[in-house]
């Protein structure tokens, strides 16, 4: 039986450092502080944020609501975020997306402060990942998922690692974050021939493609170990599942994420940390 990567004490460990982060800003006089940027009611934005909520305030990190309704024009959601990037006592800005249809996302994207991009969704956050430098931030769930191979002592150096996905979100990101801690990376995708057997040759699988029970025994080695990052709604089952056919597969590798109980956890809680890194670096 494979072994099971649960989220739950990964976050443990990152909760006791960002506490001890908090208490020395806290000394300072600085209170780290995260702006929840949302248009509209879109119900995955409202759960995420709840967690988001949750999660802060068990470290002491401040939350701040900004939220508009969904036919905000342009012009109020410029002015906005222009007045979030330059209010010195908001170390990190979550701005949900997409954003409507009526918003320019590429705007927003270019309008939001790099030093406040704690979801790592700037250019410059991105090229920080590509770069391996502090510039922003990497996207929280590509962290979250290298936060879960280094916690349980997953060696990556040397390794072979595939990726399915390539957006900028995970696939891309934590493609190159394997590759700066020396795994040969591949990036599979909609237009990759033979993907199962490229996967099934890794030593370390990153399942990002977001469609239910896509990675079967065919993608899998006995030694591997998966990170399932996917979140889909199964119908048969009344919950989220993962891009893992998990029943099916979880007997034929070494280890493996759960869906949910992965990464899903780790990744707020990577957001929250993101923010106090932030507010740390004010200070600098």
């Amino acid at each position: 039986m494979a072994e099971i990567l649960k989220g739950a004490p990964v976050i443990e460990a990152i909760k006791e450092k960002m506490t001890g982060d908090v208490a020395a800003l806290n000394a300072e006089g600085v209170i780290p502080t995260l702006c929840i940027l949302r248009v509209g009611e879109r119900p995955e934005d409202l759960s995420y944020e709840k967690n988001a909520m949750k999660k802060a305030a068990q470290v002491g990190v401040r939350v701040v609501n900004e939220i508009l309704p969904a036919d905000t024009t342009q012009e109020v959601f410029d002015a906005v975020l222009t007045r979030l990037n330059e209010d010195d006592s908001i170390h990190g800005i979550l701005m949900f997306r997409p954003l409507p249809k009526q918003l320019d996302s590429e705007r927003a994207r270019r309008m939001l402060s790099i030093k406040k991009d704690v979801d790592g969704c700037t250019d410059g956050s991105l090229a920080g990942v590509f770069t391996n430098t502090k510039t922003g931030f990497p996207p929280c769930t590509a962290e979250a998922a290298m936060e879960m191979l280094k916690f349980y002592g997953i060696q990556i150096s040397g390794k072979k690692a595939a990726v399915i996905g390539r957006s900028l979100v995970i696939g891309r990101p934590v493609g190159m974050m394997l590759m700066h801690e020396n795994a040969t990376v591949v990036n599979c995708h909609t237009k990759t021939p033979d993907t199962a057997d490229i996967c099934r040759k890794a030593d370390i699988l990153v399942c990002a493609l977001g469609k239910l029970h896509s990675v079967g025994v065919d993608y899998t080695n006995p030694d591997q170990v998966i990170i399932d990052v996917g979140i889909n709604w199964d119908e048969a089952k009344g919950g989220i599942s993962g891009d893992c056919d998990f029943e099916k597969v979880e007997p034929e590798v070494k280890a493996i994420s759960p869906v949910p109980g992965g990464v899903g956890g780790v990744t707020s809680t990577v957001l929250i940390s993101h923010v106090i890194e932030a507010a740390k670096r004010s200070l600098q």
